[in-house]
């Protein structure tokens, strides 16, 4: 059995790569989700503390599941996440 170097290795590998739509909407989140927090952190009131972390949970539910669909190739579930 021959032992595979670095270079050889990444050569073989072969991983799915997301569609480009897929990249940029997901960092523009990344973005908001982390504005959020600095907002959530210097808000004083706690409805509207709860109010924002309900947009924060709301996005990072659409990044979990480009995730999913993306890892499962799932069409529909693509469609209607590229649709919202």
């Amino acid at each position: 059995m021959r032992v595979l170097g670095f270079k050889d290795y990444v050569h073989h590998l072969h991983e799915g790569t997301y569609p480009a739509w897929v990249k940029v909407t997901v960092g523009a989140m990344v973005l908001k989700v982390r504005a959020l927090a600095g907002r959530i952190e210097r808000e004083t009131d706690p409805v509207k503390q709860n109010r924002l972390i309900a947009q924060q949970n709301k996005l990072l539910a659409y990044v979990g599941g480009l995730g999913v669909a993306v890892s499962t190739s799932d069409k529909q579930l693509m469609g209607k996440l590229h649709s919202s």
